[in-house]
C-alpha cells in the first residue's frame, strides 16, 4: 500500500518540507481507496469503493496543487513557428545553419525589470536565438 511520504530538499532552518501526496490502494483488492470522512468520530479515512476495506489517514492533506507562476521567455514556441505567415521575418543569420531568414517576437516574460527582448526563430531549422 502506497502511503504519503516527506519529499526530499529542504533543511531544518527552511520552511517545513512539503508531504508528497500519492495514491493509496486497498490491500485486499488492490483497488484504488478514496478519502471519506469518518462523521462519527471526525477522522479522513481511505475506503474502498468496491470492497468497503477502510484504512485511517496518516495526514489531512489528500491534494496539493502547485502553480508554477514563473513563464520562461520563450514559453510556448515551437520549432514550427518559423512557418507562421503572421509572424514578423526579418533577415537575420542563423547562428546553427547560417539561414538568412527568421521571424522574430517578443520576450514573454512580463516584469519590470525585463526589458524589450527580441527572439529569433530560425525559418529553416527552428533554432530559438537573440
Amino acid at each position: 500500500m502506497s502511503t504519503p511520504a516527506a519529499s526530499a530538499g529542504g533543511d531544518a532552518s527552511a520552511k517545513k518540507p512539503l508531504e508528497q501526496i500519492t495514491f493509496r490502494f486497498c490491500s485486499e483488492c488492490s483497488n484504488m481507496l478514496y478519502p471519506k470522512e469518518d462523521e462519527n468520530q471526525h477522522r479522513l479515512l481511505f475506503t474502498c469503493r468496491t470492497c468497503n476495506f477502510t484504512d485511517p489517514a496518516t495526514t489531512s492533506c489528500i491534494y496539493r496543487n502547485i502553480l508554477n507562476n514563473k513563464a520562461g521567455e520563450t514559453a510556448g514556441v515551437t520549432q514550427d513557428v518559423g512557418s507562421d505567415p503572421t509572424l514578423p521575418r526579418t533577415n537575420k543569420e542563423c547562428p546553427a545553419c547560417k539561414y538568412d531568414q527568421a521571424v522574430f517576437f517578443q520576450s514573454q516574460q512580463r516584469s519590470a525589470e525585463t526589458g524589450m527582448r527580441l527572439f529569433y526563430v530560425c525559418c529553416d531549422c527552428g533554432n530559438i536565438f537573440q
